[in-house]
């Protein structure tokens, strides 16, 4: 490394290190929280913490009643640490609100191998024990719990479609945003809390993800609380947005249009104070948006809030490990210790998982202690019960005319001209108009909606557009139910959201381009294949593609196309 390299990373380190020093200085100036409110959330927090390494690590011995031994640990150690107390973090704030202020609010996570810690909230919950009534909130149940868990015949490492709540698998990164907002379209009510894991936002699709700000509106949508959660590090290397300065960082949202909030950290009684401040600020603004725009009409895009939360690497994890840094690193990405057996091993994990004080958290039999239990919601108002994240629940029909009414009368052969595609336009307008008052209907394009010859549809609604609109355009209106963005990853992941929600809509694309998101679709199937299989998954509105043009004929278009 250069002299000027090195001078330059040095400066870098001290503002980095600098911003996460000041949010600290002033939360020990204002406690936002009291005593016993701060105590609940650190126990609840601590006891999501407990399950969630209890998972990644354990066969036997839940609660530590025993001294740790080697086979009390599984075999073959699986799973991903480093993101999940962050997430435990949120999930315990968002809670808080959740319940204060009667929110309806569902969870969406980039990282979607931090499957430990939606699966630990949904057991603090209850709702895990509702669905699976073999794991139990006793000592037994959270055996089974632990077991199961990356386990054979047991349950995936990430958040699947086995984990109550849960719409977003995040097995390939890129899509939370485009989730979360097809999710929040034609839901007034809802907020949808994103995490995305700054891993996550190095990718294109994610990217373009934030822009889909441009297309809410208050007045008729819920809201998208996004929570860009910067812990440093990707399997083995840095993540660019946690090491570039906080200034700069702030100007890239606020470029997007957002307003960002920033919680930073390590010291979690102060990560508290800071997260409990700002997540009243950001549920407040959200529900001032809301106010302003149904009472007043549309008034232009709004700054959405969004939280910007800088946290250690495997937070609460020891800090080094073999004399080999661990906690605020990459080492703990996925499992700190995967080698069981190497000296001392078993100790260190007794040790950590000890540190969360079970005996605290937890009472004889293994059930949460009821007063901590307390600070979770109740009912649907779980995140891990909302309806919104089972939409066959909230599916309803729609209005249908009849087909053959659009069929092209042919009274002999080569007697009549027709375009296949514009005679669905027609089919496509017409169900348009007849579900307008339920909204429960939307039509997807990457900007390609004339082309297919669609553009009836036009005639009953517009293109949605919440950024600024010119006298000379065509068809955009903040109320519009067509989706148009240049990006077949976003028409896709607005579409998913919209559907797993309980929705119907369709999809136009060019045969040539629709191969962009082939893994999104394949993922998406591999979700509904798993659905199947689980009785209280509700079968939700199919996802339909109109495909036009050829792969390999596009003589016209340099074979570009």
């Amino acid at each position: 490394m250069t002299a000027t390299s090195k001078e330059s990373a040095k400066k870098l380190s001290k503002e980095i290190s600098r911003d996460s020093d000041a949010p600290q200085k002033s939360a020990r100036q204002t406690s936002h929280l009291g005593a016993e409110e701060l105590r609940t959330l650190d126990a609840y927090w601590r006891a999501s913490n407990y399950l969630s390494v209890g998972q990644i690590y354990l066969f036997d011995n839940p609660l530590l009643k025993q001294p740790l031994k080697r086979e009390h640990v599984k075999p073959r150690l699986v799973g991903h640490w480093g993101t999940t107390p962050g997430l435990n973090f949120i999930y315990v704030h968002l809670n808080r609100v959740i319940k204060r202020d009667n929110l309806n609010m569902i969870y969406v996570i980039g990282p979607g191998h931090g499957g430990p810690a939606l699966v630990a909230h949904a057991y603090l919950e209850g709702t895990y024990s509702e669905f699976y009534p073999n794991i139990g909130q006793d000592e037994e149940g959270m055996k089974r719990l632990f077991t199961q868990f990356s386990f054979p015949g047991g349950i995936p490492s990430h958040v699947a479609p086995e984990t109550p709540g849960s719409i977003h698998e995040g097995g390939e990164l890129g899509y939370a945003l485009s989730h979360a907002y097809g999710a929040a379209f034609d839901n007034p009510e809802l907020i949808v809390a994103c995490v995305v894991g700054d891993g996550e936002a190095e990718t294109g699709p994610l990217a373009t993800g934030w822009h889909s700000n441009k297309f809410l509106n208050p007045v008729r949508d819920g809201a998208v609380l996004p929570i860009l959660h910067l812990n440093g590090y990707k399997i083995a290397n840095p993540c660019f947005l946690a090491r570039i300065p906080k200034d700069e960082l702030t100007k890239l949202f606020e470029g997007y249009g957002y307003k960002p909030y920033f919680v930073e950290g390590h010291e979690p009684e102060l990560m508290h104070q800071q997260m409990a401040a700002v997540m009243d600020e950001a549920t407040a603004e959200i529900q001032r948006i809301w106010s302003d725009a149904r009472s007043k009409g549309f008034q232009g895009r709004p700054a959405w809030p969004m939280i910007v939360l800088r946290s250690p690497k495997g937070w609460t994890c020891p800090a080094e490990i073999d004399g080999k840094k661990a906690e605020d690193y990459w080492r703990s990405h996925q499992v700190p210790m995967g080698n069981m057996d190497a000296p001392g091993h078993v100790k260190i994990l007794e040790d950590w998982m000890k540190s969360y004080r079970p005996d605290e958290l937890f009472d004889a039999d293994g059930k949460i202690k009821p007063e901590i239990a307390a600070l979770a919601p109740t009912g649907q108002r779980r995140m891990s019960d909302n309806p919104h994240a089972n939409g066959g629940l909230l599916l309803r029909d729609l209005k249908m005319p009849d087909f053959r009414d659009y069929a092209v009368k042919v009274t002999k052969p080569g007697a009549v001209d027709a375009e296949s595609t514009r005679h669905m336009g027609t089919f496509l307008r017409d169900v348009m108009k007849l579900n307008l008052d339920t909204s429960n209907f939307r039509v997807f394009s990457p900007d390609e909606n004339n082309s297919n010859r669609w553009q009836d549809v036009l005639e009953v609604t517009n293109r949605c557009y919440v950024a600024d609109i010119l006298p000379e355009d065509d068809h955009l209106s903040p109320d519009g139910r067509v989706m148009e963005v240049l990006s077949e990853h976003q028409c896709q992941g607005w579409l998913e959201g919209y559907l797993l929600t309980g929705r119907h809509g369709f999809f136009s694309c060019y045969e040539a381009f629709i191969h962009i998101i082939d893994s999104m679709f394949n993922q998406h199937a591999k979700w509904l294949k798993t659905c199947n299989h689980i009785p209280w998954r509700r079968p939700i509105g199919s996802l339909n593609y109109l495909l036009s043009s050829h792969v390999w004929r596009q003589d016209h278009n340099g074979l570009s196309h």
